[in-house]
């Protein structure tokens, strides 16, 4: 069994100070894709730079203070990568990934946007860029006789099962259109595994909104995505959302999207 867990921690150290550090003591992932690190390897405590037990990869933003992605697998990967062979976002902390015995994971964070300003045009770009990796991607991988697994914040709800307030998000980033049928098209190479389990299910939502009562409301988003290719999404057996129990228990305005997978 593969257990694999995406979460982004909005802040590797404020999160490690609110409840991060027992959460990794305690989970059973067997990787685990962290997004919004926002922190450089040398800032981090060490019991999260290198805790006892995992392997990690910290890909930090050139931009100081923004994005960054990291890796922690049981097992020391076989080979890593940073990035994706992109001039304009390779040195931008939004992509790692690394092989493990017959599957590649990656963590991905993908630009948030903002309608009418330069970080909606930047996120279009790196779609733009993207797509293109996650088709040679997979067609590598076949060929290798390997398996994909993309995790991590998306920041775009395919669907309107996928966001509480749906119709008030129509024309806001994250839910334009354009963004939800570029998503389409990446779902036409990869499996939505959360989805494929939970066909019917409004959400589960992985992000809410430190404003309001967003949380105690459950009126959140559905961005954090593990997308895998067929065959190891045919392995799936079962997927959640850790949703703390209470809103004071949260350490991220994200909660953990937890996938296993039966390698037998």
């Amino acid at each position: 069994m593969l257990t694999v867990t995406s979460v982004n921690v909005n802040g590797l150290r404020a999160a490690a100070k609110k409840g991060f550090v027992p959460w990794l003591a305690g989970t059973a992932a067997d990787v685990i894709c962290l997004q919004e690190v926002r922190a450089e390897a040398h800032q981090l405590p060490d019991e999260v730079r290198e805790p006892e037990g995992w392997h990690t990869v910290h890909a930090p933003a050139l931009a100081k203070g923004r994005a960054g992605v990291s890796l922690y697998t049981r097992r020391e990967p076989d080979r890593v990568r940073i990035g994706f062979g992109s001039s304009e976002f390779d040195a931008s902390g939004r992509y790692v990934e690394a092989d493990l015995p017959g599957v590649t994971v990656a963590s991905l964070y993908l630009p948030s946007g903002d309608v009418g300003t330069d970080k909606q045009d930047e996120k279009m770009r790196f779609m733009g860029e993207f797509l293109p990796y996650l088709r040679e991607l997979k067609a590598k991988s076949a060929a290798d006789g390997r398996e994909v697994v993309v995790c991590g914040d998306w920041n775009i709800a395919h669907r309107e099962a996928d966001l509480k307030n749906w119709k008030g998000n129509r024309k806001n980033s994250g839910f334009l259109p354009e963004e939800r049928e570029w998503l389409g098209q990446v779902f036409e190479e990869y499996v939505d595994v959360m989805r494929a389990l939970h066909p019917e299910a409004e959400g589960p939502y992985s992000w809410w909104s430190y404003r309001g009562r967003a949380f105690d409301n459950d009126s959140g988003w559905r961005i954090d995505y593990q997308v895998a290719t067929a065959g190891l999404a045919r392995r799936a057996v079962k997927a959640w959302v850790e949703r703390a129990a209470t809103h004071g228990e949260r350490w991220s305005d994200h909660a953990p999207v937890t996938a296993v997978y039966d390698l037998k």
